[in-house]
């Protein structure tokens, strides 16, 4: 899918950002959720550099200019020049949003809801909140803190009980210790990042083992008392995705083209469209039902899934030339890089080739 191939690209940039920082485990994680959304050969061959080598990055991962000469060992045993998080610029917007945090009462206005507010709304408030909060992406400072502070807000109005409980002691609810001496009462069972790597770390998490096994007890028990209704409207998506799919079966009829010759599935007659000139395959009865304008707009179909193609073979061409690439440079290999430059990508010329006369 399209939108996980932008989303897997997007760590990917945060991976090799990583890499040229030194933080070779932030790396990796990114890097493994990229391949589980979209693999590609860059970020298998970016995992294997980790792997092998433990990987010190010396060079900017932002471009890919030549193989990598290999360093003598007084080189290797230079340590590296960190830079400080105190360098990295933030806006004065950042700036007020953390001050606006800092001077919130309670958890509800920290998550920016009304105390009233349903599961869901508690869900997308914490989403764009930790994702304009978090210090790989907020670099003002107390940005750490309120991010720590959205998180546990979360992680508290989320948990049945514990909001019950946080929702009894009124304007003092931020301060337990005031009224009740268990102050456990209202502490996250997860950490503030373990929470962030949850919703979009593609899983749970696996650095605070207690804390998850506590967080999945108390979603076992909240889905327990859900009851049946929930497990029905969880389970609806699905029965309609397959009673649609089973009425396509029966309902929609064979595609009246096909861009490759088939002709078991009884496309063997080539076709040029007008325009651009696409080879397509159709029918024997495909004259007598597809004429002006149907023909036309037919064509036009053809002609855009026939680009579409394109774009993606090309993007997988251009992945696969940028993975020999990155071998090359990261192990040294001289020849490698040689056949890299003289791989073809014939998907990515036809597609100019296209493009220039349709602007021609």
């Amino acid at each position: 899918m399209e939108v996980n191939r932008d989303e897997a690209e997007r760590c990917i940039d945060i991976a090799t950002a990583a890499l040229t920082n030194d933080q070779p485990d932030k790396a990796q994680r990114f890097l493994e959720k990229a391949q589980r959304l979209f693999p590609t050969e860059k970020a298998k061959v970016l995992l294997e550099v980790i792997a092998k080598n433990g990987f010190t990055p010396r060079q900017d991962f932002s471009g890919v200019s030549g193989p990598r000469q290999r360093q003598s060992n007084s080189e290797d045993a230079r340590p590296e020049e960190k830079s400080s998080d105190t360098s990295k610029s933030y806006t004065a917007d950042q700036l007020d949003a953390v001050r606006r945090i800092k001077q919130c009462k309670d958890f509800y206005e920290i998550l920016g809801v009304q105390a009233d507010a349903p599961e869901d709304e508690l869900k997308r408030s914490y989403r764009k909140l930790a994702l304009k909060f978090h210090p790989d992406k907020n670099h003002a400072p107390g940005a750490t803190e309120a991010f720590k502070a959205i998180g546990n807000a979360y992680a508290v109005l989320s948990n049945a009980s514990k909001r019950q409980q946080y929702d009894q002691y009124g304007e003092e609810r931020r301060h337990p210790s005031k009224h009740s001496p268990d102050n456990g009462n209202f502490e996250p069972d997860i950490s503030p990042e373990d929470l962030f790597n949850m919703f979009f770390g593609g899983g749970y998490p696996s650095s605070n083992a207690n804390g998850r096994m506590r967080y999945q007890r108390r979603e076992g028990r909240e889905r327990q008392r859900e009851g049946g209704f929930a497990l029905f409207v969880q389970v609806m998506p699905i029965l309609i995705l397959v009673i649609v799919s089973a009425l396509s079966q029966i309902m929609v009829n064979n595609p009246a083209y096909s861009l490759s010759y088939r002709p078991s599935a009884g496309y063997a007659q080539k076709r040029l469209t007008e325009n651009l000139k696409v080879p397509y395959y159709v029918g024997e009865q495909f004259s007598r039902e597809f004429t002006g304008l149907n023909l036309k707009n037919l064509e036009r179909t053809v002609e855009e899934d026939y680009v579409s193609n394109l774009r993606n073979n090309c993007w997988k061409e251009k992945q696969q030339k940028e993975g020999m690439f990155y071998r090359a440079r990261y192990f040294g290999d001289t020849d490698l890089y040689q056949r890299a430059q003289k791989a073809r990508t014939p998907s990515c010329a036809k597609l100019s080739e296209i493009t220039a006369s349709l602007h021609g």
